[in-house]
């Protein structure tokens, strides 16, 4: 399913009206502030056909994978009511959002469990503005029916209070596995491999094709809802003009042949219509492409075979899209080294911070309204891709590029890289810090961040 607005639908929805139809609801729930919820959400079992007879069974929000899209005003306060129709305690994260502990979904803040049969209200103001997203924050460890590799994910975009618009179609995307196994190479340790591909709901060639006519301007808003693959994605014969990343504008926008996405990233990318044909945007993974991970762009009045041609080999920067000035000094640096503990062949590596495994990683300790320096440190021969509940942080210097403005709740540490990144403390209470891979976070690589 690909989701399409042009600019009059999405002003449209800014309505109070509108944002409260588009999730289904079992009735207006009321609770004891006699409020309405302005959405409701439903874990529960649901059937995916990614193609002819290729049907995922997972669990899913309100019958579906993705989830509805959640939009909502920059600044508005917001009620969500989540029903725990599966047999197990779930978690609802929101992922990029300013929620407060209790609030944003993580057991290790203090976010209750939704009971199996029960709900929970979720109450918090919708910022930062920008494209954000929702997902259960479930362990996973050795079920592979759980955590992010169920379909628990959906889009959760906050209407900037000024939207600059200059797109004529909008269109959120998410990449995505499903179908996973272990696998081991030779003596290495385990990991996650999948036997289904999809962009949203359905296959490459299956489901409807993304219509463009010569000459628009397309905003796509991707989003890596993978539980473990970093992504490359391209779209045969056009450029991305990369404007946003993790939501934030970026300070100098630029066009790329290709996107890299880490596990829970995303990128929003105008696309210029100014080639017509039949073409085909996905993986740059000739195997996961091919058997799923791409979605048809087809002009008007063009036909045949959708083209795939690969893009440019250039190395994916972050610095591509910052400023070269350098931002003030910081009031403190907290180094986060991160090292792999070999497990033993054939079974699942164990992750630290600084030399310990959650839970017993060292609390990150910071005080309200001063800065730090996160430097990360990646001695591992694997990348990570780092998230930080309830904040976002700057990028400043990057495998030894400075660059600034570049704001970002998840980024991605090459193996044996650093990367350092400037933190304002300014959202108290705890807050998880892991890698987004669901594996390395089930293993040992989390920590809590906590005011002092």
């Amino acid at each position: 399913m690909t989701t399409l607005f042009n600019r009059r639908e999405m002003l449209s929805l800014l309505g109070s009206a509108a944002l409260s139809s588009l999730a289904p609801r079992a009735g207006a729930l009321q609770t004891s502030n006699n409020r309405e919820a302005d959405f409701t959400l439903q874990i529960g079992p649901v059937s995916i056909e990614l193609a002819p007879k290729k049907v995922i069974r997972t669990l899913g929000y309100n019958g579906k994978a993705p989830g509805p899209l959640l939009r909502v005003p920059e600044g508005k306060e917001i009620a969500i009511d989540v029903h725990n129709q599966s047999d197990t305690p779930q978690l609802v994260h929101w992922h990029g959002l300013r929620a407060p502990p209790k609030q944003d979904g993580a057991i290790e803040e203090g976010t209750p469990t939704i009971p199996a049969g029960g709900q929970n209200r979720f109450v918090f103001t919708a910022s930062p503005a920008g494209t954000r997203w929702y997902h259960t924050h479930e362990m996973a460890q050795r079920h592979l029916n759980r955590g992010t590799y169920t379909g628990q994910f959906g889009f959760f975009y906050v209407e900037p209070k000024n939207e600059p618009g200059g797109f004529d179609q909008e269109i959120f995307l998410a990449l995505r596995e499903w179908d996973p196994y272990f696998s081991t190479m030779g003596d290495e340790g385990q990991e996650v491999a999948y036997k289904a591909f999809s962009i949203n709901d359905r296959a490459l060639g299956h489901g409807e094709p993304i219509r463009v006519n010569e000459g628009e301007r397309v905003m796509l808003r991707i989003l890596n809802a993978s539980a473990t693959i970093l992504r490359r994605i391209a779209i045969a014969g056009h450029l991305f003009e990369v404007c946003a990343m993790d939501g934030n504008p970026v300070p100098a926008p630029g066009k790329v042949p290709a996107l890299e996405l880490g596990p829970a990233e995303r990128i929003d990318a105008i696309v210029e219509m100014n080639n017509p044909g039949v073409w085909v945007l996905g993986a740059t993974d000739d195997h996961d492409r091919t058997a799923g991970m791409g979605i048809v762009v087809e002009y008007a009045l063009r036909s045949g075979n959708p083209i795939w041609t690969s893009p440019a080999t250039a190395r994916w920067d972050y610095t591509r899209f910052g400023m070269q000035s350098t931002p003030t000094a910081e009031d403190e640096r907290i180094p986060l080294i991160f090292e792999k503990k070999f497990a033993g062949s054939r079974w699942t590596d164990k992750w630290t911070i600084n030399g310990k495994s959650f839970p017993n990683t060292d609390d990150i300790v910071v005080r309200a309204h001063q800065r730090y320096r996160l430097a990360f440190d990646n001695r591992s021969d694997e990348a990570h891709p780092v998230h930080l509940h309830r904040h976002s942080f700057e990028l400043v210097n990057v495998a030894g590029v400075a660059t600034s403005g570049i704001l970002k709740d998840v980024v991605v540490i090459p193996p044996k890289s650093k990367v350092e990144a400037i933190l304002i403390a300014d959202n108290p209470g705890l807050s998880l810090f892991h890698c987004h891979q669901q594996l390395h976070m089930d293993y040992g690589f989390m920590a809590l961040m906590k005011y002092a």
